[in-house]
C-alpha cells in the first residue's frame, strides 16, 4: 500500500494538479478545501481522489480534518500546505481583516497544517513537508505585503522544520512558483496579462500547474532525501534567489 499524502488546497488550481500527480506515483491522496463544494464534488468525480473540508486558518478544524483523514487512509507521511488566498491592496490603503485573513490562511495555516502531522513524522523516522510559497514571497510585490509576508515566512518555516526534522528522517522544502496558468492567472485581464504580467518572464510564458506538480513529487520520493531547508523556484527565470 502506497504512502498517504494530504494536499491543502488541493481539489482546484495547482493542488489539484499536485494532487493527481502524486495520486499517478502511488500515493493515497487526500485533498482538503475550504469553501467550494460543488468543485470538490466534481474533483473527486473525476479523479477518485477523496476531498474533506476545512479552513486551515483553524488549528482545531485542522486537526480534525487530518485525524479524519489519517483514518480513511491511513497516517499522513507526505504533506503539501498549498492553501493560500490573496487579498490585495496597496499598504496605505490595507485594513487589518485584509492582514489578517492572509496571515491566517497562508501562514498560520502552514502550521496548523504540520504541527498535527509532524509527531507522527518523528515517531516514524519519516516524513516529507512541502510548503508551496510564491516568487513574490522572494522579491516582494507591491500591493501585495500580506501575501508577500506570509510567503517570505513560509520559506522561513521551511527552513526551520528542516534543521529540526533532519535527524528523525523528515525533510522540509519550499517550491516557489512564478505566475502559474491557473484559473485564478487566467481570469486576469488579456491586455493586462500580455502588457504587463508575461514580458516580466524571460521564458515568454505562463507556467503550468504540472509543472510545479512535478517538483512537489520530486520533492515527496526518496530520491530527494539530502535536499532539506531548499527553495525551488519555478518561475521561468523571472527572479532568481
Amino acid at each position: 500500500m502506497g504512502r498517504t499524502a494530504l494536499v491543502t488546497g488541493g481539489s482546484r488550481g495547482i493542488g489539484a494538479a499536485i494532487s493527481k500527480a502524486l495520486k499517478a506515483e502511488g500515493y493515497n491522496v487526500a485533498a482538503s478545501y475550504a469553501g467550494n463544494d460543488e468543485a470538490a464534488a466534481k474533483f473527486t468525480e473525476e479523479t477518485g481522489i477523496k476531498t474533506y473540508k476545512w479552513d486551515v486558518g483553524d488549528y482545531e478544524a485542522s486537526e480534525a480534518g487530518i485525524a479524519q483523514v489519517e483514518a480513511d487512509l491511513g497516517p499522513i507521511e507526505v504533506v503539501v500546505a498549498n492553501a493560500g488566498i490573496t487579498w490585495d491592496g496597496f499598504f496605505h490603503k490595507m485594513t487589518p481583516e485584509q492582514w489578517n485573513k492572509v496571515i491566517a490562511t497562508n501562514l498560520t495555516g502552514v502550521f496548523n497544517t504540520v504541527r498535527p502531522v509532524w509527531p507522527g513524522m518523528r515517531e516514524r523516522k519519516f516524513g516529507r513537508v512541502i510548503v508551496i510559497s510564491s516568487v513574490n514571497g522572494q522579491k516582494g510585490q507591491a500591493g501585495q505585503v500580506n501575501y508577500a509576508a506570509t510567503k517570505a515566512g513560509d520559506i522561513g518555516i521551511v527552513r526551520s522544520l528542516a534543521q529540526e526534522g533532519a535527524r528523525a528522517g523528515i525533510t522540509a522544502n519550499a517550491v516557489c512558483p512564478g505566475y502559474i496558468g491557473t484559473e485564478m492567472v487566467r481570469a486576469i485581464d488579456e491586455d493586462v496579462l500580455n502588457k504587463h504580467i508575461i514580458p516580466q518572464i524571460p521564458a515568454g510564458r505562463l507556467g503550468e500547474p504540472e509543472e510545479i506538480a512535478r517538483c512537489v513529487t520530486f520533492l515527496a520520493s526518496d530520491d530527494a532525501e539530502f535536499i532539506n531547508g531548499s527553495t525551488i523556484s519555478a518561475n521561468g527565470a523571472q527572479f532568481f534567489a
